[in-house]
């Protein structure tokens, strides 16, 4: 199923189907528009690991609305820093810093980061500060400029854009 939102009801029906051997999914979508051009954000919302958190009880309503939805299943596929480079929200020579830490680089055209003259990928670079197998990228590397991490930019960016594409509609 295909919507730009699902309520309650749909969600709980479609939880209850897959957790009985019925293989359904929901996607969210929400369109946007850069420059000239119409772009679709998807967010898988159903399947997840945990039905239940979707189940909505009918009978009772007062129940339904005490029910918590659980984000941590759904994922969606967002613009890279090759985008964000694009579209002028970050540009090469930009100085990203590792939250909370005082280590810095700077960004390069083709998105890695240059630290102590070696060009390393933002992740790698990332990984090796926090000691971490992975890092969320987006989250932990933050333009020095605008106190912001690349993810609160991407995401600033991408709904001033849904919301200039829903003008346009």
């Amino acid at each position: 199923m295909v919507a730009s939102d699902f309520d309650e009801q749909t969600l709980s029906a479609v939880s209850w189907l897959n957790s009985n051997h019925v293989d359904m999914s929901c996607y969210k979508l929400t369109p946007f528009k850069v420059n000239d051009e119409i772009y679709l954000q998807t967010e898988k919302v159903l399947p997840v690991t945990n039905f239940e958190d979707y189940y909505v009880n009918l009978m009772d309503k007062s129940l339904a609305t005490m029910v918590k939805r659980n984000k941590g299943g759904t994922r969606r596929t967002l613009p890279k820093i090759d985008a964000m480079l694009g579209w002028g929200v970050v540009k090469e020579g930009d100085v990203i810093a590792a939250k909370d830490r005082d280590n810095e680089g700077i960004l390069l055209a083709n998105g890695n980061i240059m630290v102590n003259d070696k060009e390393k990928s933002m992740q790698s670079w990332l990984k090796e500060i926090y000691g971490w197998s992975s890092v969320q990228t987006y989250v932990f590397a933050i333009h020095k400029e605008s106190g912001k991490s690349l993810s609160q930019i991407r995401e600033e960016y991408m709904s001033q854009q849904a919301m200039e594409a829903t003008d346009d509609f």
